[in-house]
């Protein structure tokens, strides 16, 4: 009985043991995703956004995916999900995204309505040292 007993704790141990050590390198990536544009000040319908955004690895490592999304707050329809190929795979361990938006009807926006813009990246597995920032914003009617 003993050492069936022994047998189990050796067993979890060697499952913990390994389980510590995947987890280690998933975080040696450290990505941030900044938002620099747009801020979370009201828009209005027809209002032309930059949305720029840095991705980056804080130990320099490769920015595998990252992925910038729009979508109604109240609704969650998702309005802009960008760029299209989310494997970016920059090795320099940044990666700036950079496009404009016509925020208008034709693009899915309407007026007083609630938005976030959300950036993500992750390594080079779904998950993997995911980060991710977002901001909120609010569309009113067009001036």
């Amino acid at each position: 009985m003993k050492n069936i007993f022994l047998f189990i704790l050796c067993i979890i141990g060697l499952f913990s043991v390994g389980c510590n050590d995947d987890e280690e390198v998933t975080d040696m990536f450290e990505y941030h995703a900044h938002i620099y544009s747009p801020n979370n000040a009201a828009k209005h319908l027809k209002d032309t956004i930059q949305i720029r955004v840095n991705f980056e690895s804080h130990t320099g490592e490769t920015v595998h995916h990252v992925k910038v999304r729009i979508y109604n707050k109240v609704t969650n329809a998702e309005v802009f999900n960008e760029p299209n190929d989310a494997h970016v795979h920059a090795t320099s361990g940044e990666f700036e995204f950079s496009q404009e938006l016509v925020l208008s009807q034709e693009n899915g926006f309407m007026e007083h309505s609630d938005w976030i813009l959300e950036a993500k990246v992750w390594g080079d597995g779904p998950g993997v040292s995911e980060a991710m920032e977002e901001i909120e914003f609010h569309v009113h009617p067009e001036m």
